[in-house]
């Protein structure tokens, strides 16, 4: 049989009726990896529509009203003229070669995929996704025409973004901008309900960035000198590693989950969290002291490779492993009373046959001042 021929083949062993010329479906229908250049005529079809994987230029013949899914992904479109205009569950268009959105639902009930194009505009974008929205690894320039809320995850990242403006207000579930050329944040939403990611962009500044966070926040790997804009409280990590900040200062208050502030250049730690629910890692910079780190870690704490001469300041309990090593250190004076997993001191100028237990041991005795 012709590609054609299985399709219709399938059609009917689906349950389809010819309705005034088109195939009306009362289920799903599957009709992927057929080798298709073309659709049959549909009319509705009432719950999933797959046609992914074929060799389709166009979406003519496409029903106009799809109960579940909609999979047109993996083709070689480059236009959604005759989708569907409205998808009860969720719409699929990614890996094509999309230069536009025209035609696309006007409503779409669940999440909307179009990453993987060649996208250089986000126009004729549905209004509004009930689910997530993802527009990864296109060519984007500007976020104009991106729905306004997104009651799922929103991710931006892999294109050629330089402003956030025209981003949803609200998005309830992730929001991914990293891996673009952002040099601001303004224009990101004021309300992320999952977690926020700007890392790899050339931000100088968060400010403009969510005030609150419910998963975790990540601006790695970017220009920062500065926290000033992060948000307050972080539900779950904090990571500004890869920055130059040489403070601490403006820091989230409360951070659920771990702590990264590793390779940058502080000299300090005044500004920490006072508390770090899960791991706080401080290694790879200039550190000459730990005073103001957080006073108790539920996680690992890991303070290698600075400059640091003295444990002074460190947490007073340390839930996981405690990591000093590639310091300055002629002392474990300061280190935590407390360390639920190991403790490393490796290559410090410390005294031959210097312990953890042994220091911990001595210091329960008042061997130490």
């Amino acid at each position: 049989m012709t590609p054609m021929e299985t399709a219709i083949d399938r059609v009917q062993k689906a349950g389809g009726k010819l309705v005034k010329g088109k195939w009306e479906v009362p289920g799903g229908l599957y009709l992927s990896g057929l080798g298709l250049t073309q659709l049959p005529p549909m009319g509705v079809v009432g719950g999933n529509f797959y046609c992914g994987d074929n060799q389709l230029t166009s979406l003519e013949g496409a029903p106009q009203e799809v109960g579940g899914n909609f999979n047109c992904s993996n083709n070689q479109l480059t236009s959604l003229e005759g989708a569907p205009n409205e998808v009860g569950g969720s719409f699929y268009c990614y890996s094509n070669h999309l230069a536009s959105l025209a035609g696309a639902p006007n409503e779409v009930g669940r999440s909307f995929w179009c990453s993987y194009n060649q996208l250089t505009s986000l126009e004729g974008a549905p209004e509004e996704v009930g689910g997530g929205f993802y527009c990864s690894n296109n060519l984007l320039t500007s976020l104009a025409g991106a729905p306004k809320e997104v009651g799922g995850d929103f991710y931006c990242g892999d294109n050629q973004l330089t402003s956030l403006e025209g981003a949803p207000k609200k998005v309830g579930g992730d929001f991914d901008c990293g891996d673009n050329q952002l040099t601001s944040l303004e224009g990101a939403p004021e309300k992320v309900g999952g977690s926020f990611s700007c890392s790899y962009n050339q931000l100088t500044s968060l400010e403009g960035a969510p005030e609150k966070v419910g998963g975790s926040f990540s601006c790695s790997y970017n220009q920062l000198t500065s926290l000033a804009g992060a948000p307050n409280e972080v539900g779950g990590d904090f990571c500004c590693d890869g920055n130059q900040l040489t403070s601490l200062a403006e820091a989230p208050k409360k951070v659920g989950e771990n702590f990264y502030c590793d390779g940058n250049q502080l000299t300090s730690l005044e500004g920490a969290p006072k508390e770090v629910g899960g791991g706080f890692y401080c290694g790879d910079n200039r550190l000459t002291s730990l005073e103001g780190a957080p006073e108790k870690v539920g996680g690992d704490f890991f303070c290698s490779n600075n400059l640091l001469t003295s444990l002074e300041g460190a947490p007073n309990e340390v839930g996981g492993d405690f990591d000093c090593g590639d310091n300055q250190l002629t002392s474990l004076e300061g280190a935590p009373e407390k360390v639920g997993g190991s403790f490393y001191c490796h290559d410090n100028p410390l005294p031959r046959g210097t312990t953890y237990e042994g220091w911990l041991k001595a210091a329960h005795e008042g061997e130490l001042q």
